[in-house]
């Protein structure tokens, strides 16, 4: 059974209604997991007056990377099926996001998923919950855990207080 951490965001509407929503249909989808405190943090990769409200989430399973990840984004389109962008392709706000940000430590690249996240170490607003969920994981190619990656962070980078992912 692979270890499955994923990354769950909402920056309109009822953001904790949302983010409880999603925590409920994962579970349906996927059994027992654990969840992280909530990170509010400002946007990442567009501007916004919204704060997003992030929490992390894991939970084990036996799906290929690619049946987790179509199974999220269709909890993802019963919570809310407008796109994660505008017309033109850049990120705007969002009821719900849903992030894998690892499982086990499997490297993927492919154009539908890229594991693990290819910026997670730059996100304080995943870090934070991954450290408190995952504190002895380590990356698969940088070797860093998630408190070693937020040691590295700039004072002004996504500050804990966001959401984005798959391509």
């Amino acid at each position: 059974m692979a270890f499955v951490m994923i990354n769950i965001g909402s920056n309109l509407g009822n953001r904790r209604l949302n983010l409880s929503r999603a925590m409920r249909m994962i579970g349906e989808e996927f059994g027992a997991f654990e969840i992280s405190h909530v990170v509010e943090s400002a946007p990442s990769g567009f501007d916004s007056t919204n704060s997003f409200l992030n929490l992390g989430m894991a939970f084990h399973s036996e799906l290929s990377p690619l049946k987790i990840l179509r199974k999220l984004q269709g909890i993802e389109k019963k919570i809310s099926p407008a796109s994660h962008r505008d017309s033109e392709g850049r990120y705007i706000d969002r009821e719900i996001d849903i992030d894998i940000i690892a499982i086990d430590s499997e490297i993927i690249d492919t154009p539908e998923l890229t594991l693990p996240h290819p910026r997670m170490a730059e996100r304080d607003f995943v870090l934070v919950p991954m450290e408190e969920l995952a504190p002895g994981w380590t990356h698969p190619v940088t070797g860093l855990t998630p408190t070693e990656m937020l040691g590295m962070l700039a004072p002004d980078s996504d500050k804990s207080d966001g959401g984005e992912n798959q391509k």
